[in-house]
C-alpha cells in the first residue's frame, strides 16, 4: 500500500524557539494514524506545516509522492466553523462552489451524500438547529467535499460529550470505510487514538519529537477492552503519565 503522506526530517522554529525536531512519520493510503502528545509539544504546528499554513523551514513533506504538498489536504479543526447564516446543504457544498462547480450539480452531490448518511432531514436546517454531534457530522462531510486524498483532523471530536464522541467515532469509521479516507488525527485522548487508529505516534519533549510508534492490532477473538487497556497503559508509561 502506497504512502499518501510522508514527512522526513522535519524541524521548525519560531524565531529562536525550536518547536519541532526531526519529525519522521508516514500515513499509508486508507490508513488512520494518530499523533498523541500533551499540550505545547507542537502537534498543531505540525498540522499547519502539512497544510501549508506555515512555511516549511527544513525537511520534506511529500503527498502522493510529490513535494508539491501545499493545498493537498482537507483540514478540520476542533470548532466546526459552519456558517450560521447558511443552510446545511449550502455549508456542505461550499468546497464545490469554491472549486467553481455549477451550483445545481454541487447541490445534487451534497444532497446525495447527506442522504447516504441519513442526514437528509437536516438539508434545509441551519447549524443553530443542530446538536453538537450533528454539527460535527456536517463539518466532516464538508471537509470530505474538498476532495483531497488526506484528512487532517485536529482535535475534531474533543468538544463533544463522552457519549456523543463515541457515536461520532463509529460514524467516522463508517465514513472512512465508505470513501477510503486516509486520515491523520491529532488528539490528546489516548482512548480515542486507540479506538480509531491503525498506528499511533507519540510526540513529546520540547522541541517536539517522535519518541515512539505503536501499531494497534486488536484481536476480535479476545477481550477487546482488555487489549485497548493494555495499549493505554503502554502509551501512558511511554509518556511518563501516572
Amino acid at each position: 500500500m502506497k504512502k499518501t503522506l510522508e514527512i522526513k526530517n522535519l524541524s521548525y522554529s519560531f524565531g529562536e524557539n525550536p518547536i519541532l525536531k526531526d519529525i519522521n512519520i508516514y500515513v499509508k493510503e486508507n490508513e488512520m494514524v494518530a499523533i498523541v502528545g500533551s499540550s505545547g509539544v507542537g502537534k498543531s504546528t505540525l498540522f499547519n506545516l502539512i497544510a501549508g499554513v506555515l512555511k516549511k523551514q527544513s525537511g520534506e513533506i511529500i503527498i502522493d509522492e510529490s513535494n508539491d504538498y501545499v493545498g493537498k489536504v482537507a483540514y478540520m479543526l476542533q470548532k466546526d466553523l459552519l456558517f450560521e447564516h447558511k443552510t446545511i446543504i449550502d455549508n456542505v457544498i461550499l468546497p464545490l462552489i469554491i472549486a467553481k462547480i455549477d451550483k445545481k450539480l454541487a447541490s445534487e452531490e451534497g444532497r446525495k451524500i447527506l442522504k447516504q448518511f441519513n442526514l437528509e432531514k437536516y438539508i434545509d436546517k441551519y447549524p443553530k438547529q443542530l446538536s453538537g454531534g450533528m454539527r460535527q457530522r456536517v463539518a466532516l462531510i464538508r471537509t470530505y467535499m474538498f476532495k483531497r486524498n488526506i484528512f487532517l483532523l485536529d482535535e475534531a471530536f474533543s468538544a463533544l460529550d463522552a457519549i456523543t464522541k463515541k457515536e461520532l467515532h463509529k460514524w467516522y469509521l463508517n465514513l472512512k470505510k465508505e470513501f477510503n479516507l486516509t486520515t491523520l488525527l491529532i488528539t490528546h485522548d489516548i482512548e480515542e487514538a486507540i479506538f480509531l487508529s491503525d498506528r499511533i505516534y507519540i510526540l513529546a519533549n520540547k522541541p517536539g519529537e517522535i519518541i515512539k510508534e505503536i501499531k494497534i492490532e486488536i484481536n476480535p477473538n479476545d477481550d477487546i477492552d482488555v487489549q485497548r487497556l493494555f495499549y493505554k497503559k503502554e502509551i501512558l508509561n511511554i509518556m511518563n503519565i501516572d
